[in-house]
C-alpha cells in the first residue's frame, strides 16, 4: 500500500464527508475500535437505515472497511486507504470518543448483535 497526499479535489471530498458531525464521529470511533451498525444506532439515537447511509458514504470513499461476522457487519478505519495519513491527521485533532462506547457498555448495549 502506498500512502499518498490527496490532491485538492480529493482532500475537499474527504473533508466534505467528514464535515458531517455523525460521519466525523463514526470515523473517530472506528479509528479507535471496530463497531457494529447496531452500536452506532444506539450511540447516535438514529435509525439503522440512516446509520447505514452514513457508513455507505464512508465505505464508498474508502475511509472505512467492513468485516462480516455471521449476519453482522463490523466497521473499522480502512488501513489500506491511500490517504490514511491525511485522515488520521484530521481525526487526531478530534477528542476521543471511547467514552461513548464505555457508556454504551455500562448500559449493557455494547455488541448487542453477537
Amino acid at each position: 500500500m502506498q500512502i499518498t497526499s490527496p490532491d485538492l479535489d480529493t482532500a475537499a471530498n474527504i473533508l466534505k464527508l467528514l464535515g458531517d458531525k455523525t460521519r466525523l464521529a463514526i470515523v473517530k470511533i472506528v479509528s479507535e475500535q471496530e463497531c457494529c451498525v447496531c452500536e452506532f444506532v444506539d450511540l447516535f439515537q438514529m435509525t439503522q437505515p440512516a446509520i447505514s447511509q452514513h457508513l455507505r458514504k464512508l465505505k464508498d470513499a474508502g475511509l472505512v472497511s467492513e468485516t462480516r461476522r455471521g449476519q453482522w457487519i463490523f466497521y473499522s478505519l480502512n488501513k489500506t486507504c491511500p490517504y490514511l495519513t491525511f485522515i488520521q491527521t484530521v481525526i487526531e485533532q478530534i477528542p476521543s470518543q471511547t467514552f461513548k462506547l464505555e457508556e454504551l457498555e455500562a448500559q449493557g448495549k455494547r455488541i448487542c448483535c453477537d
